[in-house]
């Protein structure tokens, strides 16, 4: 019997806050040190909105693998999986080098885990050969 892998994430983080405090400081210096256009410091200020209500609201997000089940949550999203169900779980590493999680289950549905549930990609990894799950690993790949 293997222990149960638990891995929880807030949406409030001091990265998070140092980030969006480092862009406003720049599109301020922007602005008023090099007197850019203001409609052009709005725009760009808008990209920092998600990160900004993710601070303000504080979302919650988890993902739990026992010996019989996949578990996650994430807002209104929440799903459970059990391990019998599922065919394959794929690791994918994208360009920007995060990796996405997607269960393949034996009718061949392919539910993809919304990135912030998921815990670092080698400790899940890990647990699901633990719990004899297969895994598959792919690397930059463009199409799929």
């Amino acid at each position: 019997m293997n222990p149960d892998l638990v891995h929880q994430s807030q949406g409030r983080t001091l990265r998070a806050g140092l980030t969006v405090a480092a862009v406003w400081f720049a599109l301020v210096t922007l602005w008023l040190g090099l007197e850019a256009a203001p409609w052009l410091v709005a725009f760009l200020g808008l990209f920092t909105l998600p990160a900004l209500w993710d601070l303000i609201t504080d979302p919650s997000s988890g993902l739990t693998l026992s010996d019989t089940n996949l578990t996650w949550f994430s807002g209104k999203r929440h799903g459970t999986i059990q391990l019998d169900e599922i065919d394959q779980v794929r690791l994918d590493t994208r360009l920007d080098f995060s990796v996405r999680v997607t269960v393949v289950l034996n009718t061949g549905t392919k539910i993809r885990l919304p990135f912030e549930t998921t815990p670092p990609h080698q400790e899940l990894e890990d647990a699901l050969d633990a719990r004899g799950v297969p895994t598959r690993r792919t690397h930059f790949q463009l199409m799929q």
